[in-house]
């Protein structure tokens, strides 16, 4: 990238960083005593919790356990659910768990193929296993080069399989998931997904400029925003003992610092933060959630300063570089 140019973007994402905490008016909220908070879905229509169940969590589960914790979810005020066939078990564990509640709840699917033939397998594998003749949302899995992304748009890539299954009824809405800023502006500019599944994380938002420029830019255009790792901590410490083996990076588990990070990440016009892959992270997100507020000046200030002492898991540039 020429200096010029970089220097341009630096300076307008700088601009974006300072307007927060950001406004919530373009997202419509349901909110009621004693229940999870909804909020409307880009221009879907449609309403979601605020806390997303991420059911990389089931994988290893007893069936028994994994009907316990989707169950007590949906209980607790969670209707949307997001699963991947890259999860372990994850699909054969919460298809039988969910099929009572199915009618009910907004269910997303991935797909880590980018091309056109195993795309579409792997969706009708999906839909077997989860029990059911739809997906709400099917999206792009974890797209992080270039490369996968003309692959993605290429004569035989993917998006001919989504918007064959979005025109046989299989899914409802098309979107994507990336963990680059480069994959998702990219993603962006070649088709109008109706939402985008990225990182909002006070560390690497803060430290990292991994964010803001995307967040913008899926407003810009309308789509639902849905945030992954709100309540990554940062990468496990060399030789720390992981609790939570589906987790690649730490989660959150104090309170206090869980209760700021999810504030950071719903200060945003974000519909939903998907909870980290470990069944205590999620307990503790569905209860910390009736104590959101969005972040103040002041709040948001000592965010800024904690993230620059913390390890960040995701930034842009990816290589350091301008």
């Amino acid at each position: 990238m020429k200096r010029r140019a970089f220097l341009k973007g630096a300076a307008s994402t700088a601009a974006m960083m300072a307007y927060f905490p950001s406004t919530l008016s373009a997202i419509e909220r349901e909110t009621a005593p004693g229940r999870l908070e909804r909020r409307s879905l880009g221009r879907t229509g449609v309403k979601l919790s605020m806390i997303g169940f991420g059911s990389f969590m089931l994988n290893g589960m007893t069936i028994e356990s994994a009907e316990r914790v989707v169950r007590d979810a949906f209980e607790g005020g969670i209707n949307y659910f997001d699963v991947a066939p890259s999860y372990g078990n994850a699909e054969e564990r919460l298809g039988p768990a969910l099929e009572p509640f199915r009618k009910d709840v907004f269910l997303a699917c991935k797909t880590t193929q980018r091309r056109k033939t195993e795309a579409a397998a792997e969706l009708d594998r999906s839909l077997k296993q989860m029990r059911t003749d739809h997906f709400d949302l099917y999206q792009l899995h974890a797209v992080t080069e270039l490369g996968d992304v003309e692959t993605i748009f290429g004569d035989d890539g993917a998006i001919h399989a989504f918007e064959a299954a979005r025109k046989a009824g299989k899914v409802r809405f098309l979107g994507f998931s990336a963990h680059s800023v480069e994959a998702a502006m990219a993603l962006m500019a070649r088709y109008d997904f109706d939402t985008i599944l990225f990182p909002v994380n006070y560390a690497t938002w803060n430290a990292g400029n991994f964010g803001p420029q995307v967040l913008a830019r899926a407003q810009e255009k309308g789509m639902g925003i849905l945030a992954l790792k709100a309540m990554a901590k940062g990468p496990w410490p060399k030789d720390a003992k992981r609790f939570a083996s589906n987790c690649w990076y730490e989660p959150m588990l104090d309170p206090a610092e869980a209760l700021l990070a999810l504030r950071f990440t719903l200060s945003h016009p974000v519909t939903a933060a998907v909870s980290p892959a470990h069944e205590p992270c999620l307990r503790l997100a569905l209860k910390l959630a009736s104590q959101f507020t969005p972040l103040t000046l002041a709040e948001t200030e000592l965010l800024k300063k904690k993230a620059m002492q913390t390890g960040l898991i995701f930034k842009y540039p990816r290589d350091g570089s301008a």
